[in-house]
């Protein structure tokens, strides 16, 4: 029995700053300004995000792209969208060669001032609460919305024992993935699928993991999502998420200029922020979860195959 998706109605900011986004022109802007600073930002840090990306862009990845693509998968119509400043979403070269540069550049200022290590502590924060707060050692972990790779990688170096599987819907983030770590001489294993309806086999994994995917998501296809990580897992193992915190007061308190930089970016954040998450994975048969602050931005949430 699963319940039905309830979106209350966004507060007065959030509706101002949608009706803006309503204007195409408006909406282009923001995006491209919202790009531009991520750009600016990451080679203030260091990272040289043109210089890794005509670098790669220089390969052949034909192989990589042949390897881990299902040609027969029907994308499901809330994942054909933009997304992150990119008109072709997560489709596309563009998005899956600028992803980890993108990374380190957005979570540079999580932990005061900026700094390229950011990225890898939001990572490790959660995955210290992770590991304090469940009660067996995963032999095979679930990463579902890996992108290419960072969090499959930073759950690896985590339970170095497990046995890791990433699932993504896009291919091109899935090459980017072999290849990254193909290069480390770890072993993977990358399947290209939806993350609500994986087609891997029933109660096979200790851990399903999620990071940072659920602000990208509709609620009908999160509270899918749920579902088929309850599926997955077998009994005694545990669902995990880490993910923006709609309770962060740095939401509530963010100026409308950079909210509307923010949304232009992310068309599902209103469905996301009012998600009831602990409701939801109830119903979809976990214990109550565990919900913990691990950023000033990010939350973990910990839930338990119900006995």
């Amino acid at each position: 029995m699963t319940a039905s998706p309830s979106i209350p109605p966004v507060d007065f900011r959030s509706k101002l700053v949608n009706g803006i986004l309503a204007i195409r022109p408006i909406a282009t802007f923001a995006k491209n300004r919202a790009r531009a600073m991520m750009i600016q930002r990451a080679e203030k840090l260091g990272v040289p995000w043109r210089q890794n990306v005509e670098t790669l862009q220089r390969r052949d990845w034909r192989g990589e792209l042949a390897a881990v693509e299902n040609p027969a998968l029907s994308y499901p119509s809330y994942y054909l969208t933009s997304f992150h400043a990119y008109d072709e979403g997560n489709l596309g070269w563009e998005p899956a060669l600028e992803v980890e540069s993108a990374a380190y550049s957005v979570h540079s200022t999580l932990f005061g001032e900026p700094n390229i290590e950011g990225d890898a502590l939001l990572r490790e924060s959660y995955h210290q609460i992770l590991k304090f707060n469940i009660d067996l050692s995963p032999q095979k972990i679930l990463d579902i919305g890996c992108s290419v790779g960072m969090s499959t990688e930073a759950l690896k170096k985590t339970f170095p024992e497990a046995e890791l599987t990433g699932v993504d819907l896009s291919p091109y983030f899935l090459a980017v993935a072999k290849y990254r770590t193909a290069a480390q001489g770890e072993n993977f294993t990358w399947c290209h699928a939806p993350g609500e309806d994986t087609q891997l086999p029933a109660q096979s994994f200790d851990l399903v993991s999620c990071s940072l995917i659920f602000h990208e998501l509709p609620q009908t296809a999160a509270i899918a999502l749920f579902q088929e990580a309850k599926r997955l897992l077998k009994p005694g193992g545990y669902f995990a998420m880490m993910d923006m915190n709609p309770q962060a007061e740095v939401y509530k308190k963010m100026p409308p200029y950079i909210l509307t930089l923010l949304k232009s970016t992310e068309p599902y954040l209103d469905q996301y922020f009012s998600l009831d998450v602990a409701t939801e994975l109830q119903w979809a048969g976990f214990e109550a979860p565990f919900i913990q602050e691990n950023t000033p931005r990010h939350r973990t949430v910990i839930a338990k195959v119900q006995a």
